[in-house]
């Protein structure tokens, strides 16, 4: 059996990760906001374009959908700065993110039972820098640079299920991730982290779980 985790959501704590870096973006220049709105604002917009983008064109990636977000939430909150060098600046800081505290302890009990990897709406190479990719096979962590397109885009998680196979489970913590899967007809485990929540419009997951360790039991291992 393989497991996949969302990256950013099931594994990290991008929102407390991210609005760090962007809080100190914040002190140094006397904006009046908040790392985590900052972060947010930008988060938010980020996923839009993940969901707008339109790929018959060719291949956008996640750091220029990222810069491209950027801008435009300075733009919405009335700041003049280069965004594509505050991207570079959250990007490189995405080593520090801090993984759920039972991620590290909850990874390892996993992969006794299963082999493990990530499905994320990222680059390849900002996956492989954060903490949660050294706790993976490298082999197993798909990215929508590698499959060409961005959650919760169906043809994600079926180029997922054809590398992978059909004894193949994700774990995911965001609406997004979570309905998109199922409606993908992926078996997917929903992982409750704080922030998100199910779409109240979508499908419901029949296996819901507060930490990683308790994955072991949720697949009959």
């Amino acid at each position: 059996m393989i497991v996949t985790f969302d990256l950013f959501s099931a594994l990290t704590d991008s929102r407390g990760g991210g609005s760090a870096v962007f809080a100190r973006i914040a002190a140094e220049r006397g904006w009046p906001f908040t790392g985590t709105l900052l972060y947010d604002e930008w988060d938010r917009r980020n996923k839009q374009a993940q969901q707008r983008v339109d790929l018959t064109g060719g291949w956008t990636s996640f750091r220029e959908l990222s810069r491209s977000a950027l801008a435009d939430t300075y733009t919405a909150l009335g700041l003049t700065a280069d965004a594509d060098a505050d991207l570079t600046r959250v990007q490189d800081g995405v080593g520090g993110w801090p993984l759920w505290p039972d991620v590290p302890g909850g990874l390892p009990a996993v992969a006794e039972h299963a082999r493990l990897g990530i499905l994320s709406n990222v680059d390849d190479d900002l996956a492989a820098a954060t903490l949660a990719y050294p706790l993976v096979e490298p082999d197993l962590v798909l990215t929508s640079q590698r499959l060409g397109a961005y959650k919760p885009d169906p043809a994600l998680y079926l180029r997922a299920r054809e590398l992978l196979g059909e004894d193949f489970v994700h774990v995911a913590a965001s609406a997004r991730d979570v309905r998109g899967a199922l409606e993908a007809g992926i078996r997917t485990v929903r992982i409750v982290r704080p922030g998100h929540h199910l779409d109240p419009h979508g499908p419901a997951p029949t296996v819901s779980i507060h930490a990683v360790p308790e994955l072991v039991s949720a697949l009959g291992g």
